[in-house]
């Protein structure tokens, strides 16, 4: 059985993840989606709600799909999980770039393990969560990024945080 992994901090998952998701849920017998916290990023949910929103999100795709949270080094996760591959989403040469690195350092790690870059769909490429809270946090509307669940809980969680901007 071929096991991926996705690993990613989803805050929130955005419809760019769910096309690698999607996409990379057919090239492995069993994807694993690992959601992780990135100590370099503040996130606007925990972990509980990441991962429980992620499984909400992904509960109607086909394919055998976990999600699990982890808080360790990539490769370890990989073997802990079984898996053989890592997929990986790719919007353009920055993304490549910083990607390139990462996989070296993993290959150092663990060369047992393959990553698998995705491209993005086209009309998806410019989505990055970072965007998508800022956006939110500025009043704009993020539909045409995430689904309508993920947008409400978004836009909530900005109210109860008291994080909305105004207008100069």
């Amino acid at each position: 059985m071929r096991v991926g992994v996705y690993p990613g901090t989803f805050d929130p998952i955005t419809l760019g993840h769910m096309d690698i998701i999607t996409r990379g849920a057919k090239l492995v017998d069993k994807l694993i989606i690992g959601v992780t916290t990135n100590i370099a990023k503040s996130p606007l949910f925990n972990d509980d709600e990441r991962i429980a929103m992620v499984k909400a999100e992904v509960a109607g795709i086909d394919g055998d799909i976990e999600v699990v949270g982890f808080n360790s080094l990539l490769m370890d996760f990989a073997d802990a999980q079984r898996a053989s591959v890592v997929v990986r989403g790719i919007r353009g040469v920055t993304d490549f770039e910083y990607e390139y690195q990462l996989t070296g350092m993993n290959r150092q790690l663990n060369d047992r393990v393959e990553t698998v870059f995705l491209m993005a769909d086209v009309n998806l490429q410019p989505i990055a969560s970072r965007l998508v809270k800022e956006i939110a946090i500025f009043g704009g509307d993020i539909h045409k990024f995430v689904t309508p669940a993920v947008k409400d809980a978004v836009v909530s969680r900005i109210a109860e945080r008291g994080l909305r901007q105004g207008m100069a």
